[in-house]
């Protein structure tokens, strides 16, 4: 059913719909902060943990990525109902070793998260959001540059007068390089004589107003990510305006949907995995034998064979981001396979690139009967692919998902700007 979505739906529920999506994306901009948003909201909706248990379970793995499942009339093995998204975005991380100081100013070395384009990077207040874990054991929440009174961050450019040569003469993605995104961290110093004067008043600083050693660092997950709130963009408010749609907007949608669900035909399930944007790799991404486990863990008889069932007969939603139709960079689209914004949600049989290369493809099959649910309950929808072929390409968590011989098809919001620090949404 493609069609204008606003042409339809009343305006006021969208927008109130979408003042609590705002506010979530504001507060949840790193993984950690998005799964406890999650654990949050399901124990306020009647979910237990897993060592609880009960019909509405949730399992949180490292804290970094979490499964709600709501238990169905039918057994396990005549398979689920999956909502798989992802919680991570692209950011700065620090490095290990991040604190330095160059001509008397302290900076500290980042490496950057996932697919960015640098340059977008930089000149942009940033806030700075993560956890530091002692060698005691002791555990420190971190979040500084996001109210009024905070200090924010930033990495610095050159000014286009000295740019010529240093940038201009570069091609335009190597314009800033990844070592040169450096965060502007503080220029007091100390009335010494000492190498490193400044450097050395900002730890002590740090340890001072926040008890953290430079050593601490080390065993910290700092992340480096913009201070924009999200807003209302266009002079009729039909935007959104945030960073980290991709895939948050998935992660809050596919969350309302499993908070509602009472008394399913078949267990649903609802994933928010880490690492997609580095390719799911780690204990928390989707490559990870997580969801293999809590299914063992919630199954009444865990044999190998049950699982077996379990996933044969399961249908998967790979709840990911689309890439909308640009209109100033129309060319790097086909216009007749491209999605639009306003237009409702996207599928998307395959990804990958360079001859569908490194993707699930959807069967005929499980399409026809996604196109039979979206028809029948009226759903906005529409089919597109990720851009011209040979253009580029790129890939979600659904090829993952399907390796264990379910029927996955990637459907999500289409974007501009994707990845970029100010994400656009209709």
């Amino acid at each position: 059913m493609k069609d204008n979505a606003w042409l339809k739906l009343n305006k006021e529920e969208v927008f109130k719909f979408c003042d609590e999506y705002c506010d979530f994306l504001s507060r949840c901009k790193t993984e950690r902060e998005v799964v406890d948003y999650i654990v949050s909201m399901a124990e306020k909706n009647g979910f237990s943990s897993m060592e609880k248990g009960g019909k509405k379970i949730y399992e949180v793995n490292r804290g970094k990525s979490v499964i709600l499942a709501v238990r169905g009339k039918k057994d396990l093995e005549e398979g689920l109902r999956i909502i798989a998204s992802h919680a991570d975005s692209p950011r700065l991380d620090l490095k290990p070793n991040p604190v330095y100081e160059e001509e008397e100013i302290a900076l500290l070395k980042t490496h950057y998260y996932g697919g960015i384009k640098k340059y977008q990077w930089v000149s942009i207040p940033l806030a700075m959001h993560g956890v530091i874990v002692k060698e005691n054991g002791e555990k420190l929440n971190i979040i500084l540059g996001e109210n009024p009174e905070d200090p924010v961050f930033t990495v610095c450019d050159l000014l286009p007068h000295l740019a010529k040569k240093i940038q201009g003469e570069k091609k335009f993605f190597e314009g800033i390089a990844g070592e040169e995104l450096n965060i502007l961290f503080g220029s007091m110093r100390k009335e010494d004589k000492e190498k490193e004067k400044i450097k050395r008043f900002i730890v002590e600083l740090l340890e001072k107003k926040y008890d953290i050693k430079e050593e601490d660092l080390i065993s910290a997950e700092i992340q480096f990510v913009p201070n924009f709130k999200a807003r209302d963009v266009g002079i009729d408010k039909s935007f959104i305006g945030a960073y980290g749609h991709d895939d948050k907007v998935c992660v809050f949608t596919s969350l309302k949907a499993i908070l509602e669900m009472e008394d399913p035909e078949y267990t649903c399930v609802f994933i928010a995995a880490d690492r997609e944007e580095i390719g799911s790799e780690g204990p928390t991404g989707m490559k990870s034998r997580a969801f293999e486990n809590f299914l063992i863990k919630i199954a009444d008889s865990p044999k190998l064979k049950d699982l077996v069932s379990v996933f044969e007969n399961s249908k998967v939603l790979s709840a990911d981001v689309g890439a909308g139709l640009n209109p100033t960079f129309k060319d790097a689209q086909e216009k007749h396979n491209a999605a639009k914004l306003g237009y409702g949600v996207v599928i998307e049989r395959y990804t990958g690139s360079r001859g569908k290369y490194s993707t699930n493809e959807t069967t005929a099959e499980f399409t026809a009967e996604i196109r039979k649910i979206f028809n029948k309950n009226n759903i906005h929808w529409q089919a597109a692919e990720l851009g011209k072929v040979d253009e580029g390409g790129g890939g979600t968590i659904a090829k993952f998902l399907a390796n264990y011989n379910m029927d996955v098809i990637d459907c999500g919001t289409p974007l501009l700007g994707m990845h970029s620090p100010f994400e656009i949404a209709s």
